[in-house]
């Protein structure tokens, strides 16, 4: 109980400080993790991991090269799928001509 009442403000921190997902405004992170905070029984490991995930340490860790970010059939497939969660984010879309046509 005594380390329950010490771990839940890190995650209590961890949570507010998770930015927000505009693609799922109905299942944010921050909530779960919030709710979790206040588990009765929250364990040290519950916050290790949300910590990695803060701090980036699996991406870290798990470095991907460049040939697997640039696949050789498609070179630019990743680069185009972040810009087009960007621009998705901010309410730009694609023109229906190069959606039809193919292009980017």
């Amino acid at each position: 109980m005594a380390s329950t009442i010490k771990l839940a403000p890190q995650l209590h921190r961890i949570a507010s400080q998770w930015p927000v997902d505009p693609f799922r405004p109905h299942l944010q992170l921050k909530t779960f993790l919030g709710a979790l905070a206040d588990h009765p029984q929250l364990t040290p490991q519950a916050v290790r991991a949300a910590r990695a995930l803060e701090n980036s340490e699996f991406q870290k860790k798990y470095r991907l090269s460049d040939k697997m970010l640039r696949p050789a059939s498609m070179p630019l497939y990743y680069s185009r799928l972040v810009e087009g969660f960007e621009k998705s984010a901010q309410g730009i879309a694609r023109p229906r001509w190069k959606i039809f046509f193919g292009i980017w």
